[in-house]
Formats: C-alpha cells, structure tokens, sequence
C-alpha cells in the first residue's frame, strides 16, 4: 500500500472511532465533567495518573487545568503524579513501581478531591494501586480507559466515572482519550463560566 494510502487510512480511522464512541461517552463525558465542577467548587483538587502516553495525557489534563483550556478564568487546582522524577524514581526504587502513584495519592489526596486514572488497557498495576488508594482516602474516580476496561473497570464504586472507548487499537483509543480530555476541559469552563447552555 503506497504510503499516501496509509495515512489517509490513518485520518479515516481515527474519525470514524470518534463518530462511534460519540454517542456512547457523551453523557458519561458529562457526568465526569460535573463531578469534577462538584470537586473543584468545594475546595477539591484533581489527581491525574497514567504512564506513556497516558502520562502526558495526564500533564496536559493537570496544564489546561491550572493554567487555561480556551477560556480565561482563573486556574483550577490539578496535579499530574507523573510530572516529578525525583519522586517517582525514589518511589520505584525504594518500593516498587506499581507505588509510584498510590504513595503520592495517599499523601495528597483528601476526600473531596478526585482521581483521574488513565490507562489504555485498563490493566496498568500502577494505575490500579492509586485507584485503589483514592478509594480508601474516599476520593472518587474517573477512569479514562479502553477495550474492554480491564481492571480499572472492576474496580469502578459507585462514584465513579468510566470512560470506556471500546476500540482495540492503541493508537484509536488515545487518540479519543485526547478528545475526551479536551471535551472535559470545555465542559468544565463551560460550567464554572456559566456559558452551559
């Protein structure tokens, strides 16, 4: 196949994973935009995990919230656990990599504050073990996943969010975790802002 092909391939797959998981996440997308606005409004602050990709994912999630998404408003309490080496490497060496971000919600993380989980597969042990430490710090979460929801999807309570794109391939799947990403942040200004229609 002529290379040319390929990325068209690529541009024509990836819109029509949007277009098919649209009507799916929306009213999830929704729901996890107000529990963040619930947390945020009461003095909360957002925890956001992942690795890779996934990592970055998370900074950028913690930068349009601390900073500013396309709107001018003042700066939104966000954290990325993925954006300190010290700590994780100290973390990773001192315990095992799989603590690297339960160790830091466990000290940073307070009930009324939220987690956001991001993994591909849903099976990340490192992500999983925060899960299960913003649960016992009585923090909700919002799982931002793919496929099937592996083990992230197990762990969802009652308060939690499941972003779940039902996609196979990687690429697809964090292709529409940016999009869910930036859906959250407009939502989330568009709430705060008052300009919810």
């Amino acid at each position: 196949m002529p290379l040319h092909d390929r990325i068209l391939g690529h541009f024509k797959a990836s819109a029509q994973a949007k277009l098919a998981t649209a009507d799916a996440l929306a009213p999830h997308i929704e729901q996890a935009a107000r529990l963040m606005v619930h947390s945020l409004a009461e003095g909360g602050k957002i925890l956001a995990c992942g690795n890779g990709g996934s990592a970055a994912d998370a900074q950028r999630f913690a930068a349009k919230m601390v900073n500013r998404f396309e709107q001018e408003r003042p700066g939104l309490a966000a954290l990325a656990l993925t954006s300190d080496p010290s700590t994780l490497t100290s973390i990773a060496n001192d315990y095992a990599y799989e603590q690297v971000f339960a160790r830091q919600v466990k000290v940073l993380g307070h009930a009324g504050d939220l987690l956001l989980a991001i993994s591909t597969s849903g099976n990340s042990p490192s992500v999983l073990r925060a899960v299960a430490a913003a649960h016992a710090r009585g923090m909700p979460v919002i799982a931002l996943t793919g496929r099937s929801g592996g083990g992230l999807a197990e762990q969802m309570q009652h308060d939690d969010v499941l972003l779940c794109v039902p996609a196979e391939s990687t690429a697809r799947i964090q292709e529409i975790h940016l999009l869910v990403i930036h859906c959250l942040c407009d939502a989330v200004d568009s709430v705060l802002l008052g300009v919810e229609e």
